[in-house]
């Protein structure tokens, strides 16, 4: 069994390596990529499909590196690690995820026994496994009323790229009210009638985009595949 380390830390990388040793005695041969650009291309030369994905790093970050790999080996089983517990990173994989395809998410904080457990069950027995201390802290920052459902998820995406409401309708199948609806339901989830002197005339969207990124509802590596999927969408549109 071959192993890909994607990790720019060579600290981390080091860790990684040994718990791997310990955790899969099968393992023939680990690889190790510096950046999501070195990572899919040592998972295209190589044939790598059991993959362990840092997800900020500077030249390609995680999330757009296995966007590559799932769309050529979409069979490929990849265990995410990462600093953040930030929702933007769960519901930015789980938009690119193939069917059927095993992954996991972890932190790097995590037991060494915790991330073996988790090598194991994504790489080698194929499950999907999402460390229980990520929801843990999920649940903590945010309360169940104040926390967006996808299609309040999706509009604020394509607010934080700058579309007008009726391309954001277009894009998203919706009806200019339904968006117009979603936008007030994330002034309200997002606070941004409440976080500053209610006195002051503020852009809203403007004032969201900032609420979003300082909640980490969004963030950098979530918006780079939000573009991506957005010059997708206005090419098939032309």
């Amino acid at each position: 069994m071959k192993v890909l380390l994607v990790e720019d830390d060579q600290f981390h990388a080091s860790f990684l390596q040994d718990a791997l040793a310990e955790a899969l005695p099968d393992v023939t041969e680990i690889f190790h990529a510096a950046d999501g650009a070195a990572g899919e291309e040592e998972a295209r030369q190589s044939g790598i499909e059991a993959i362990v994905m840092d997800l900020q790093m500077d030249r390609r970050n995680g999330i757009e590196a296995a966007r590559t790999i799932w769309a050529e080996r979409p069979q490929s089983r990849i265990l995410f690690w990462s600093n953040y517990a930030d929702e933007a990173y769960l519901r930015g994989i789980a938009a690119i995820v193939p069917d059927d395809s095993a992954y996991g998410y972890i932190l790097k904080t995590a037991s060494r026994d915790r991330l073996k457990l988790a090598l194991r069950a994504v790489l080698v027995e194929g499950q999907i496994m999402v460390d229980r201390e990520i929801h843990r802290l999920q649940k903590r920052g945010t309360a169940p009323r104040t926390r967006l459902d996808d299609s309040e998820f999706a509009v604020l995406l394509d607010l934080a790229l700058g579309l007008q409401d009726r391309l954001i309708a277009e894009r998203r199948g919706m009806s200019l009210r339904t968006v117009q609806n979603r936008l007030l339901s994330l002034y309200e989830k997002l606070e941004v009638h409440s976080d500053l002197d209610e006195r002051l005339t503020l852009n809203k969207r403007v004032r969201t985009l900032n609420r979003a990124l300082a909640t980490r509802t969004l963030n950098i590596e979530t918006l780079d595949a939000a573009q991506r999927d957005l010059e997708a969408w206005l090419a098939g549109r032309m």
